[in-house]
């Protein structure tokens, strides 16, 4: 028997599909009802494979059966868009574009400054690029460096589209060149508008409308996209905007999700004020970054070099994308705990020395995580494999050479796995997601309270 006024949700992943069962509250908010999971398919030629076999263990699990019930899909199954980066100077516009492209499902091949040149232009032909993206100049600032760049990305006539997120006042003529070329182009509000302000929301939205349309070219995600009315949204996004509602009722986080081929940290902090002054460059109150090299599965060989432990080098047989065994699980604790050692590093602000006339004075380059109230861990190696709350606790040690979330952070762990699909029900939900959130962390601030009591009376 099916439930009534139920919600699902389906997120193809690039290993594991999942899909989520929830139900709304009459006060408001979600009840997470059942899930469940299946390899994804995309190698099968058909997600639908993966995505039907997930349905049908949730509904095993649960007991019942889905119905026709409201659907939300996101997805990174399609390995995300391929872009390019064009701008002008790279501390202000070219890291204001990278910046947008990675919180919206795009993967940043290349970033380029100033005038492009042959070299450029070849490397650009060599990674075919789903979208180029050429930024550049304040608005009403530098103009002859952009059209050039305009010229020479127009006369590669790749048929992709080009999204303009530069200096307003050369729109009309940026959009001229690109018409006689034959090439689409997308106009979208300058990611650096004026010194130190960034404006990267209007980009990401774009990016996220283009990644809808190519995504459906994933083999049988045409006919999953008929399931829902919002589009499928990058996972990415998803996680992102669950960060910024869960940001808005419970406080500055830090999401970490780490998957079988990447691992994705997430951010919504205005950082402290002890740190604002030494900032040498503005950043994002809400920063994604993708380390495309670690993973604890597709990705896991990256780790293994890296660390260059023999040990641990020699155990690639105990690999599994779902861990079952005690040897595979161990090994994904270990994999686990370096993707978050370094995608924190990447992340995170850094503390550096400048010498200046007047004597040595410290400045920070980066994202200042000193804030950040909550630590959330989403993702089946942090959730699914024990040890995940010690390893993000780890991370948890103040400033230092790093800005890193101070020791009382309280850690939150996903393990209904719920983040990403909580992300993509706030396109329809905003409200009722936050509701939700605040009703997450206060069970995790009782239970810490009565861990709290009982370590008191023990002693």
């Amino acid at each position: 028997m099916a439930l009534a006024n139920h919600i699902l949700t389906i997120e193809v992943g690039s290993t594991i599909t999942k899909v989520n069962r929830f139900q709304h509250l009459p006060e408001g908010g979600f009840e997470h009802l059942a899930q469940g999971f299946a390899p994804t398919s995309v190698d099968r030629g058909d997600v639908r494979i993966g995505v039907d076999q997930a349905i049908a263990d949730l509904e095993v699990r649960s007991g019942q059966f889905i119905g026709n019930p409201e659907t939300f899909v996101n997805s990174s199954a399609a390995g995300g868009l391929r872009m390019t980066v064009h701008g002008l100077t790279y501390s202000m516009t070219a890291r204001a574009a990278r910046e947008a492209a990675l919180g919206a499902g795009g993967i940043v091949k290349m970033v380029t400054a100033g005038p492009l040149c042959d070299y450029d232009l070849d490397e650009i032909r060599e990674i075919h690029p789903n979208i180029i993206l050429l930024a550049g100049g304040v608005d009403f600032g530098e103009k002859d460096i952009v059209l050039r760049n305009a010229e020479k990305l127009a006369g590669l006539n790749l048929p992709v589209p080009v999204l303009y997120a530069g200096n307003s006042a050369i729109r009309k003529p940026i959009q001229k060149i690109f018409a006689q070329a034959g090439i689409e182009t997308l106009l979208v509000d300058n990611v650096f508008p004026d010194v130190d302000v960034l404006n990267i929301q209007p980009l990401r939205r774009v990016i996220h409308e283009v990644f809808n349309r190519h995504i459906i070219h994933a083999p049988g995600m045409a006919k999953l996209a008929e399931l829902t009315h919002w589009g499928i949204l990058p996972t990415p996004g998803a996680v992102l905007l669950g960060a910024e509602l869960f940001a808005e009722e419970m406080g500055d986080c830090l999401i970490f999700d780490v998957g079988g081929a990447t691992t994705d940290v997430h951010s919504v902090t205005e950082g402290s004020l002890e740190w604002a002054s030494r900032l040498i460059e503005p950043e994002p109150r809400a920063k994604r970054t993708v380390e495309g090299d670690l993973g604890v599965f597709v990705n896991a060989h990256n780790i293994l070099e890296m660390e260059g432990d023999p040990e641990w080098q020699a155990r690639t047989g105990d690999l599994a994308a779902m861990p079952n065994t005690d040897r595979q699980k161990e090994l994904t604790r270990w994999l686990c705990a370096r993707a978050v050692d370094k995608g924190i590093k990447r992340h995170a602000g850094v503390v550096t020395d400048l010498y200046t006339p007047t004597g040595k004075k410290q400045v920070v380059k980066g994202k200042d995580l000193t804030a950040v109230r909550w630590v959330v861990g989403t993702g089946g190696a942090l959730t699914r494999v024990e040890g995940g709350e010690a390893i993000l606790r780890g991370i948890c040690t103040g400033p230092g050479k790093y800005l890193l979330p101070s020791p009382d952070a309280r850690i939150l762990m996903d393990e209904d796995y719920r983040f990403s699909a909580l992300g993509t029900l706030a396109q329809a939900y905003p409200e009722d997601v936050k509701v939700t959130f605040r009703r997450w962390g206060n069970k995790m601030r009782k239970q810490s309270n009565m861990t709290t009591e009982l370590e008191a009376g023990a002693n």
